[in-house]
C-alpha cells in the first residue's frame, strides 16, 4: 500500500500571506516522510463537503509547480482536473511542463467535472453530462497522442488541432500517468480500462461493486487489471495536535 496526500484547503491560521511558507513545509515534510503522491483540487471555489465558496482557493497546476520546487520525490497530480476547465491541448502542455520542471513526477488526474457554481461564476462552459464525456474522451486521447509526438491533425467532436505540438516532451515514459476519478460504471470505469493507469474511488459499502465492474471493462479492452492502480480518498482524523 502507498500513501498520498491530498490537500483541499488552504484556510489556514496564519493567513495568506504565510501560506506559501507554511505548504513548503508540509510538502517537504510529506516528501521526506515517504509520501507517494502530493495531490490538490483542481477547483477555484471551495466545495460544500469542505467550507463556504468563498473560502481560500489556489489554482491548482500553479500551485503544483510551487509543491515540484519545494519537493524531490513525490509523485504531483490533481485530484482531479475537471476536463472542461482547460483547453486539452493546453492541458496537456500544464502537465508535460509540469512533468520536465520536476524531474519526471507528474500525473495527469482528470474527470468529467461536475462544479455548475464554478463554472458559472468564472465563465466556464459546462455544457450537459454526455458532452462532458464525449470532451473527456477527446481530451484523454489528444494528451495521448500530443505525449506520442504525433503531430498529424486530430479532427474531434468538439476538439479540432491543427498541429498538437509537444516540445519539450515530457520525462515519464511513455507518458505521465493518467488517473481517472469517478466510480461511473457504463462510462468513467470503461475510459479507465482504455485510456489509464489509475482510477481514484471513494470508500463505501459499493467498492467491490465498482471493482468487478471495472475488471470487466479491462477484460472487454484487452487491458491487464492488475496493472491499473487503484486509489481511494479518505479522510483520517490525526487528533487535537495533526
Amino acid at each position: 500500500m502507498k500513501i498520498g496526500l491530498q490537500i483541499p484547503d488552504f484556510t489556514w491560521p496564519g493567513g495568506p500571506s504565510r501560506l506559501g511558507a507554511d505548504l513548503a513545509g508540509v510538502a517537504r515534510t510529506a516528501d521526506d516522510a515517504g509520501f507517494e503522491f502530493l495531490a490538490v483540487m483542481d477547483h477555484f471555489f471551495q466545495i460544500q463537503s469542505v467550507g463556504p465558496a468563498d473560502r481560500e482557493m489556489l489554482e491548482a497546476y500553479t500551485t503544483l509547480g510551487y509543491l515540484a520546487a519545494n519537493t524531490t520525490r513525490a509523485k504531483l497530480l490533481t485530484l482531479v482536473t475537471g476536463v472542461t476547465y482547460r483547453y486539452p491541448g493546453i492541458l496537456a502542455k500544464i502537465i508535460t511542463t509540469l512533468d520536465v520542471l520536476s524531474g519526471g513526477r507528474a500525473w495527469l488526474g482528470i474527470g468529467a467535472a461536475w462544479n455548475e457554481e464554478e463554472s458559472r461564476g468564472l465563465g466556464i462552459t459546462f455544457p450537459p453530462v454526455a458532452e462532458r464525456f464525449e470532451r473527456l474522451e477527446e481530451t484523454l486521447q489528444i494528451c495521448l497522442q500530443m505525449w506520442r509526438g504525433d503531430e498529424t491533425p486530430y479532427q474531434g467532436k468538439h476538439y479540432q488541432l491543427e498541429r498538437p505540438l509537444n516540445s519539450p516532451q515530457a520525462l515519464s515514459k511513455p507518458h505521465p500517468p493518467i488517473m481517472i476519478g469517478g466510480g461511473g460504471e457504463r462510462k468513467t470505469l470503461r475510459f479507465v480500462a482504455k485510456y489509464a493507469q489509475a482510477c481514484n474511488l471513494f470508500p463505501g459499502p459499493d467498492l467491490a461493486r465498482k471493482l468487478d465492474v471495472l475488471r470487466a471493462h479491462c477484460e472487454a479492452e484487452g487491458r491487464d487489471y492488475d496493472e491499473i492502480i487503484k486509489t481511494c480518498y479518505f479522510i483520517f482524523d490525526v487528533g487535537d495536535k495533526g
